[in-house]
């Protein structure tokens, strides 16, 4: 089940809101377990058992190390069991397929291995459940005793599928304590439609045009990067849109989680780009594998091996497959090279240098992460530069004009104007009745562009 689905919005939520406020409020996690469970599984309920046996592991692992806290051998050990078992079920559900067919290009190797289906979520839920046991390990956060409390914090639904990535530590409060109010109810409300208009209006149109302008249809140059232009923001919107309404849903029970995205298209530099973009991921990776490898404590030459690391480790946790190996390898040479000495140049450069410098570069890596057949990526990238079919053709120029207007929009709207401007607006008599007004034409809005189309396409699902 996805959020913008009319089943969702129209038929579970409502009823999971229904039960959740009628309850009295020591039921009201155990209704989240169970409603989260019977979201989950909608569509594949045989990975309900697997979510169950990584929540048995981190608890397991968190009472054990919790009782050896004294014992650090023993401490160690109970931690270094539940990485691998929780890295084990990762590996063999999303990597085992790669891993063979790597294997078999050896001249000597014929293995027949029908690789399993890949767990929805499976990437998002398994961090944040190993979050959960590193920081017990650490002291960062006192043990769960209660395996159902542990079992809601992994199964929430608003962010079990495509995250943010929620650290145990930031919701420990609130899975006992938290205190749902109607002005966070409304303001979930708001933020939730704010997300599914991003993904329904925007992203599913970006995704039409980028179909139309792809790698098979595209004639000329211009039509080529209009068309990466769309798979840009695609990707921003469909992601962003998710998160915003995750965001929302929480806020609904009184959940808040983190921001994970800072309108990262107005980054100057791939650094800057990567403070704003998927920042939940980020810091995941920053918090429990760079500095954990040392970070930049032993020198540069080890400080870019750490880097090294860390983003081939990213690209992979995105998907199993060379272009998504790459373009995080893609990524790390750009981080280097700004580290080194490019980022102090673009700081003394004007803005607009770093805008166009970013943006080029975010484009090309989003090629890079779109396409898993080498060979088209290449061709693809090439076609970007040279002009055997000229600018465009007369085709390409129709499709482009029919989504000019969708195509501004986004560019407008992945920069913080209508945030500046819901500022200015939010202490006037007017802000209340905008909002109310917001609400009911996203919601007539997007039904009417799902009853009408029913291309809803979600990268995310696929990690």
């Amino acid at each position: 089940m996805v959020f913008s689905s009319l089943t969702f919005w129209f038929f579970y939520l409502p009823a999971v809101l229904l039960v959740y406020y009628i309850v009295p409020r020591k039921l009201r996690n155990w209704v989240l377990f169970f409603v989260s469970l019977a979201f989950y599984g909608w569509g594949e309920p045989v990975y309900i058992l697997l979510m169950l046996i990584t929540i048995a592991i981190n608890y397991i692992s968190g009472m054990l190390i919790e009782r050896n806290k004294n014992k650090l051998h023993l401490k160690r050990m109970w931690l270094i069991l539940s990485v691998v078992l929780n890295l084990g079920i990762l590996v063999f559900y999303k990597y085992s397929g790669m891993i063979v067919d790597t294997i078999n290009l050896l001249p000597f190797a014929d293995i027949n291995f029908d690789a399993p289906s890949l767990p929805i979520g499976i990437s998002f839920y398994t961090f944040q459940a190993m979050s959960y046991t590193i920081d017990v390990y650490r002291e960062d956060t006192e043990v769960q005793k209660n395996p159902m409390l542990l079992g809601t914090y992994v199964t929430l639904f608003p962010q079990l599928i495509a995250g943010p990535i929620v650290r145990y530590r930031d919701v420990a409060y609130d899975l006992s304590h938290r205190k749902e109010t109607l002005d966070k109810f409304s303001r979930g409300v708001i933020l939730f439609l704010v997300g599914l208009s991003k993904k329904i209006l925007l992203a599913n149109q970006f995704a039409a045009m980028w179909q139309n302008l792809g790698a098979e249809n595209a004639e000329g140059i211009l039509a080529r990067w209009a068309g990466l232009a769309a798979l840009t923001l695609q990707i921003y919107f469909d992601f962003s849109g998710y998160s915003d309404m995750a965001r929302g849903l929480g806020k609904m029970i009184g959940f808040e989680f983190m921001e994970n995205f800072n309108y990262p298209y107005i980054a100057k530099s791939i650094t800057d780009f990567w403070r704003r973009w998927h920042i939940s991921l980020s810091t995941w990776f920053r918090d429990y594998l760079y500095i954990p490898l040392g970070g930049n404590r032993h020198g540069m030459v080890r400080q870019i091996l750490n880097l090294f690391i860390v983003w081939a480790m990213t690209g992979l946790w995105h998907g199993a497959a060379y272009n998504f190996l790459l373009w995080g390898l893609y990524f790390f040479v750009l981080l280097v090279v700004e580290k080194l000495f490019l980022l102090k140049l673009l700081k003394k450069a004007p803005s607009f240098v770093g805008h166009i410098y970013a943006l080029f570069f975010i484009m090309i890596g989003w090629a890079i992460f779109n396409f898993d057949d080498m060979s088209a990526l290449f061709s693809y990238l090439g076609g970007l530069f040279t002009a055997p079919d000229g600018l465009f053709s007369q085709e390409s120029a129709s499709v482009m004009l029919s989504y000019l207007p969708v195509t501004i929009a986004g560019a407008v709207l992945s920069t913080p104007v209508l945030r500046m401007l819901n500022t200015k607006l939010q202490d006037k008599k007017i802000y209340t009745p905008l909002m109310c007004v917001f609400c009911i034409l996203a919601m007539l809005l997007c039904t009417a562009s799902l009853v009408n189309d029913s291309y809803n396409p979600f990268i995310y699902f696929r990690f």
